[in-house]
């Protein structure tokens, strides 16, 4: 049986018909993952709710309280922004260095964190920004920390009737540095073996105030340990200290096994990227 398409005209529409049709229902936005699985027969939703025809939530915004990116701007849009590339340019990377232009023209950023893939290279970088988004449901909406939004593989905080408006990434502060390194295995349009996202604030004597180091891509969800970041807390990053948070990480985390790479494979570009991120933080390389 074919599946019905609907194309509601707002977000609080699309909520709607989610509640409508509860789980014989299947959001597509930039449709890079979902129609991908409906070919492949993994899903069998009866109705497909096509957000195609919303036009309100495509924007990058600066305000006083950070960048506010609308859950359907495409990858591409977002990566070329003005706005970001002058706000954040390591997140723009991150969102630049997603699979390959055709993917990044077809797929949305509100899309790509719903999906929760593991081997995602925008979730680790927000997480290390402290994002949030910004949800709709019929009876109104919240705002979820990234920090609390994946819960494992393909799975999030979503309620089956809620949806992605708008990510929220806070502003850093003058002396604040950011970075994503994305280590690919097998090509370079593949999805990432390791991931690593670091962003870090620095006083004026070059001590660390905050660090923020996240894993993705190599476990089943971006993964701080704020045990290990708080050794920088109120010291420069020496080579020393940076080989120990390096270590700790690597360590520390258990990491998946797949195409990409083995678990110890892993764990060791894991402590290869921990090391060049927060050497790029302190320097100022990007």
């Amino acid at each position: 049986m074919k599946a019905e398409f609907l194309e509601p005209a707002s977000m609080a529409e699309a909520a709607a018909l989610l509640a409508q049709y509860g789980d014989d229902a299947k959001l597509i936005a930039g449709g890079t993952a979902v129609v991908l699985m409906y070919k492949q027969k993994l899903i069998a939703p009866g109705v497909f709710i096509s957000l195609g025809r919303i036009k309100d939530h495509n924007y990058v915004r600066f305000s006083e309280d950070g960048l506010h990116i609308g859950a359907l701007t495409l990858l591409s849009e977002a990566e070329k922004s003005d706005t970001l590339l002058q706000a954040n340019p390591a997140l723009a990377h991150a969102l630049g260095v997603v699979g390959n232009v055709r993917i990044r023209n077809q797929a949305t950023v509100g899309g790509n964190l719903a999906e929760a893939d593991y081997a995602s290279d925008p979730p680790a970088m927000l997480v290390a920004l402290n994002a949030s988004v910004k949800t709709i449901r019929p009876d109104g909406g919240r705002e979820i920390p990234l920090d609390e939004f994946f819960y494992g593989f393909y799975t999030t905080a979503l309620e089956p009737d809620e949806i992605i408006s708008e990510v929220i990434v806070p502003s850093l502060s003058v002396n604040a540095r950011s970075t994503y390194l994305k280590f690919t295995s097998r090509s370079a349009e593949d999805r990432p073996c390791v991931g690593v996202a670091a962003a870090a604030d620095f006083d004026r004597d070059g001590k660390c105030g905050r660090l923020r180091v996240v894993i993705g891509a190599a476990v089943e969800i971006p993964q701080r340990l704020p045990d290990i970041e708080a050794q920088a807390v109120g010291e420069r990053l020496s080579d020393e200290l940076i080989d120990a948070i390096a270590n700790g990480y690597a360590q520390s985390l258990d990491p998946l096994e797949d195409g990409r790479g083995s678990a110890w494979y892993r764990r060791e570009m894991i402590k290869v990227f921990v090391r060049r991120a927060l050497k790029e933080v302190r320097n100022g390389d990007r």
